[in-house]
Formats: C-alpha cells, structure tokens, sequence
C-alpha cells in the first residue's frame, strides 16, 4: 500500500486548497495516508541563526519530519502569493530540510548526497492569472522553487506538477472540473 503525505500549505482555513487537499485523499481512499496542514503547527518560521548554528526543532517539526520519512509519495497544495510560495512555507522547508536531514554536503566538494531519494512528489498549485501566463511571463518561479531547489535538490524525483488559474474569477463549474481532476491524480496515486 502506497504510503502518501499531502501537505496542505495553505494559511487560510476554509481555501480551496482544503477542498483539493481533501479531494485526492479521497481518490486516494485505498492508500495510507498522512496529513501536515502546516498553519496548524507551531513552530518559528524564521531560520534566526541561519545555517550556522542549528535550531532545535519544535515538536510539531519533529512529527512533520517523521512523516516525511515515513512517506513514498508527498503531494504538496499551495497557491501562488506574489509569484512564490506562502511565507509559513517558505519557513516551513527552511527549518526542516536541512543539512543532515535532508541533504548532506560532501566535504570538499561542491556536491551533495540526496537524503530523500526514493520518494516521489505532486505539487497541485493555484494562481490568480491563468497558468500559461505565470509560465510565459515569469517562469513559474513557486513551481521552479518547490520543484528543483527544494524537493529535486534533495533527491525527490519524479515530481509532477497540476497547476489552476485564474482562481478568482473561476466558475463553479470551472472548480468541479477541477476537483474532478485532482480525484483522478488521487485515483492514480501520482
């Protein structure tokens, strides 16, 4: 049984994010599967000492970071605020995927070891301007971000995308359709 972690990064309680977090799980429905809704954990977003010193992870940290061990498949639901991911996320992925956990250096070299591989990733994103603008004219730059320099870098592969806009001025019907689809990804388990 495929062990699957949807991660709801969504600050907003009741945003469409919850309804597709809760529409894969439920196409889904055969798999293990786990939750983080990062806006219900307590932790501090900020990296206050950088890379130089290590901060000790909260207890909410160490349960989201089991569960990312735990997981084969990782679907991550965020919309595109200013073209980039919410700041809680942001500060999420900056105080757990560390060096040691998520990646480790090499010594004298400027390559690294990929601590996560094995596992695959979905990122289902939404925007307020349709999806072949935010790729046109500014290169998907939360997508890029999430994708290659987070979850790649660390050895996740493959990572697949499903993107939706406009969300603002999208239909009722216009967002079945889209739920519809999300099932379907959670049907497949990709």
């Amino acid at each position: 049984m495929k062990k699957i972690l949807i991660i709801n990064c969504n600050p907003v309680p009741g945003s469409f994010s919850d309804a597709l977090a809760d529409t894969y799980k439920k196409g889904a429905h055969d798999a293990n599967i786990q939750e983080i809704v990062i806006r219900n954990l307590v932790f501090n977003p900020n990296l206050t000492n950088g890379y130089h010193k290590r901060t000790e992870l909260e207890p909410d940290l160490l349960l989201a970071w089991d569960k990312i061990k735990w997981c084969d498949h990782m679907v991550w639901i965020h919309p595109v605020w200013w073209g980039g991911l919410p700041g809680v996320t942001k500060g999420f992925i900056d105080r757990l995927f560390l060096p040691g956990l998520a990646f480790q250096y090499r010594e004298n070299s400027v390559w690294w070891d990929k601590l996560l591989k094995g596992k695959s990733a979905r990122i289902i994103t939404t925007m307020d301007q349709p999806t072949w603008f935010y790729w046109f004219a500014s290169s998907e730059p939360s997508i890029n971000q999430l994708k290659k320099t987070v979850l790649q870098f660390c050895g996740v592969n493959p990572v697949k995308v499903t993107a939706f806009g406009p969300t603002k001025s999208s239909t009722d019907k216009q967002r079945q359709q889209w739920l519809s689809k999300v099932e379907q990804l959670g049907t497949s388990q990709s």
